[in-house]
């Protein structure tokens, strides 16, 4: 089969090849699946970079999150067992990791379901309660992780206000459903979530990116918000002053999604029916914006890592499904 591998750390364009190796073996609780589609996420460029919590043995291959087919023909989601990730056309995951996929989503989007929609809900429903009628900030909103974020803050009745990066995005993110959209290439990010809320502020701020846009939270998160840390696509990780937490009387929650899976995987199951659920209402939907090759997708890994993508690229190793949308 085809795989790629990270033989080296460094950027993604410049570490993974592709190559022809031998099929991977399940070991105990584990099963081999045929790679339908492979979802493309920010850890995907920290794993080749060296960066991310979980570092596994070179050379190994990325892909944290696949919509596959079991050996007896099922449709699933998985985030597969690493080093044997999902950009190939074989992966490796946990029997007890593996979901049912969603009979109303197509593989390209079914893949793009389980990480991301996860986290947000994990981030909005289980850290920071999100109730309806309260206004939701969500920092790169047309990104993967924010577009997410939007979707299920819309569903749980949420005023939502998406943050992003330039004109195309901008378009993007009022497509997902955003209410008000700011762009933080031509806005005061500050003052224009200040007007947008009467100067009340949001009431719950999911933050994916660190850094500037951790300050900007900080600076309009209402009485009794809830500032969630989801990650620092940025690559700065900011020093909260926990005097201004006291003084404004908000919280900061982080969350890592990951732990979930180990300490109690029982919420993850019931988050997937919920999430089930709310696609097959139509409430939520992934935003897939390119689905490419095997073959391309070192250079797909390099621009989610860039932060030139909006919503989801997903590899699909399968021939006929290999044209860009």
């Amino acid at each position: 089969m085809q795989a790629w591998h990270v033989h080296e750390n460094g950027e993604p364009s410049e570490v993974m090849r592709l190559a022809d190796v031998e099929r991977p073996t399940p070991g105990d609780g584990q099963v081999l699946l045929k790679v339908r589609a492979a979802n493309i996420n920010f850890p995907d460029a920290l794993l080749c970079r060296g960066h991310y919590q979980v570092r596994p043995p070179l050379p190994f291959t990325p892909g944290v999150e696949i919509c596959g087919e079991t050996e007896d023909g099922r449709r699933v989601i998985a985030g597969p067992a690493l080093p044997y990730g999902g950009l190939a056309e074989y992966a490796v995951a946990d029997a007890a990791a593996v979901l049912p996929a969603p009979e109303v989503l197509d593989d390209a989007e079914a893949a793009a379901l389980h990480i991301g929609y996860q986290t947000g809900w994990f981030g909005l429903h289980r850290r920071a309660g999100l109730e309806a009628g309260e206004t939701l900030l969500v920092h790169a909103a047309a990104g993967g992780v924010g577009s997410a974020a939007v979707q299920l803050g819309k569903a749980a009745g949420a005023t939502v206000i998406g943050v992003v990066g330039g004109a195309g995005k901008t378009a993007v993110a009022r497509e997902l459903g955003c209410d008000v959209v700011v762009d933080r290439h031509t806005e005061d990010v500050v003052a224009a979530v200040k007007e947008a809320t009467g100067g009340r502020g949001a009431d719950v701020i999911y933050d994916p990116v660190g850094g500037e846009a951790y300050t900007q939270s900080a600076k309009v998160v209402a009485f009794e918000g809830r500032i969630v840390v989801v990650g620092f696509a940025s690559g700065s990780i900011p020093s909260p002053a926990l005097n201004h937490a006291l003084v404004k009387n908000y919280s900061i929650l982080g969350l890592h999604w990951g732990l979930y899976r180990t300490r109690n995987p029982k919420l993850v199951l019931h988050c997937h029916e919920q999430l089930t659920e709310l696609a097959a209402r139509g409430a939520i939907k992934p935003l897939v914006s390119e689905r490419v090759p095997l073959g391309g997708a070192a250079g797909a890994v390099q621009r989610v890592a860039d932060g030139v993508t909006t919503g989801r690229v997903v590899v699909i190793p399968a021939p006929g499904e290999r044209e860009a949308v």
